[in-house]
């Protein structure tokens, strides 16, 4: 191999995503990865969110995805307890697999999106996502490969490729890099770009064990997530199969700075709440920082970073994995675009300046919430194990506080399907502002740059009739579209007309006409026609007048 259309750097769980979806718009990918192909992932990502599991549908992989990882049975909720053996204050409720789609009932129960959020680590889902990649004709991975000596350029980026078997080396010339490769990524410094924000926000002592009998050993109902309160120690147990496997997060108080400086065991114990006879297995040790830390630049020229290596925040509500693979569907439309022909190379301007706003926006909802859960933490009250009257109004107050705060998080339709798109060069703004949001709530809008709202089409999903690049929403029949669809064509940009029945809410804000991207974000609306639908056609493709 000497060349290659697009390199990608990093084999997780996003580049494996841009490369699923750039071979799925007809671009050849080569992806270089240093782990071996067996090799299993660190078991980080524990929540797959309700847009990537849109994504995931599009490509073909949301049942497979739904269908991994805990037990069909296996209740979702998160509890909150004194120790996970200990006594419960309060339980978000959140459905099992199998009644993802039926349950009514809930925080997180009636979604407006046909792929509602799943609950999957990662070591289960990014093997789908391997394999899915691998057997792409357009799709080649080079596994046990490092990227030294990058050069960037205007039109394309050379780098060389060591085998780490071998330790040979080959150079490669590809027309775009895109560096998916973590925390510590090479690409990143390659372009330049530094990392600014809050370097440290909490620490936090990760072990990934396997704990047969811890199962059997609980007061309450089984959940996914299960959060342990008291005066020693705060902690989070995660289910990973359903069985033996669990990841135990210890968040580390004040003053404790050196992770092997703390008892691991010890912290184990009294998260779990279990008594020194307890057998387990340490599987691997998974300590990490939490952070708020964004790049200054996400491109240099023909060479991009997405996911970790662009940012780093604290993950709560899951938005590190799913954040990174938000990144990769915008930057895989905007250059599948331009590779196959129908948008000049300016459309690619669009990822930097979309993108960085969103993961600020993002990062402070996760920072915010950090700090809301670590005030909460450090307000434990010394009763709240108690028997007595004292100890049960405790456990009613933290209980309720501890719901306040994480059902944010663990409900976080805001995230999902509030973020938007208000400073970019290819969207046909119309002076409107876009609704506000929380991590939590969020209203549906045709405001150009929000997520195009999901509707329900005679029982099949609005997403499902779209075209896979733009698709011409239109609400009014009267409406002539044929300059519009003249346009398109004319410029070569893909466009599918769509009729849609105006639903009986105010979701589409009196507009007859909505233009959808291929992410799924609205690039312009209007009541008529645009006056000048060569004008708008070259706007949403990138022309620089």
């Amino acid at each position: 191999m000497n060349e290659a259309d697009v390199l990608i750097v990093g084999a997780g769980p996003v580049g494996l995503t841009l490369a699923i979806d750039l071979a799925w718009r007809g671009i050849n990918v080569t992806i270089a990865e240093t782990r071996a192909r067996a090799a299993p992932p660190e078991p980080k990502c524990n929540h797959v969110a309700a847009r990537t599991m849109e994504i995931f549908r599009r490509l073909g992989l949301a049942e497979a995805v739904r269908n991994a990882g805990l037990p069909a049975d296996y209740p979702h909720d998160v509890s909150y307890r004194t120790s996970f053996t200990g006594q419960e204050l309060t339980r978000i409720k959140i459905p099992c697999r199998r009644d993802r789609f039926t349950a009514t009932d809930g925080p997180d129960c009636n979604w407006p999106t046909p792929e509602p959020p799943h609950r999957i680590n990662q070591i289960f889902l990014e093997p789908i996502l391997f394999e899915h990649a691998a057997a792409q004709p357009r799709i080649r991975v080079i596994n046990r490969t490092s990227i030294e000596d990058v050069m960037v350029e205007d039109s394309s980026a050379t780098v060389g490729l060591r085998d780490l078997e071998s330790g040979t080396m080959r150079r490669v010339t590809c027309r775009y890099l895109i560096g998916c490769d973590g925390a510590r990524s090479i690409v990143r410094k390659a372009i330049g770009a530094e990392l600014n924000g809050d370097a440290i926000i909490q620490r936090v002592q990760s072990s990934y064990i396997r704990a047969p009998g811890l199962i059997d050993r609980q007061q309450h109902a089984n959940a996914w997530g299960t959060g342990a309160i008291n005066p020693r120690r705060s902690g989070m147990v995660y289910a990973i199969d359903g069985r033996e496997r669990w990841l135990v997060h210890n968040y580390m108080r004040p003053g404790e700075t050196e992770f092997e400086a703390v008892d691991r065991d010890a912290c184990l114990r009294t998260i779990l709440g279990v008594e020194a006879d307890f057998k387990y297995d340490i599987i691997s040790k998974e300590d990490w920082y939490g952070r708020r830390l964004i790049a200054n630049r996400f491109r240099d020229r023909c060479a991009f970073i997405a996911g970790d290596a662009s940012h780093i925040w604290v993950p709560y509500a899951g938005y590190g994995m799913n954040a990174g693979i938000a990144d990769a569907m915008n930057l895989s439309w905007l250059l599948a675009a331009h590779l196959n022909g129908w948008a000049p190379a300016s459309i690619l301007d669009a990822y930097e300046a979309e993108r960085w706003p969103i993961t600020n926006q993002v990062s402070r909802f996760a920072m915010s919430h950090a700090e809301a859960e670590i005030r909460r933490r450090g307000a434990v009250p010394d009763e709240i194990e108690d028997a007595g009257a004292a100890g049960e109004l405790a456990r009613v107050e933290v209980g309720r506080l501890a719901y306040e705060i994480n059902v944010q998080q663990y409900a976080c339709a805001g995230l999902n399907f509030g973020t938007y798109y208000d400073r970019s060069p290819i969207i046909a703004y119309d002076g409107v502002e876009p609704p506000a949001y929380t991590m939590n709530s969020y209203s549906p809008s045709t405001v150009p740059g929000c997520r195009t709202p999901h509707l329900w089409c005679d029982g099949v999903s609005l997403y499902d009739l779209m075209g896979p690049e733009f698709t011409l929403l239109r609400f009014d029949p009267a409406a002539d579209v044929a300059g519009l669809e003249a346009a398109a064509r004319k410029k070569g940009l893909p466009l599918k007309l769509l009729e849609v029945a105006r639903p009986a809410t105010a979701i589409c804000d009196g507009s007859g006409l909505v233009l959808s991207r291929p992410d799924q974000h609205v690039a312009w609306r209007g009541d008529r026609p645009p006056s000048d639908p060569l004008a708008l056609i070259d706007h949403v493709r990138g022309v620089v007048k």
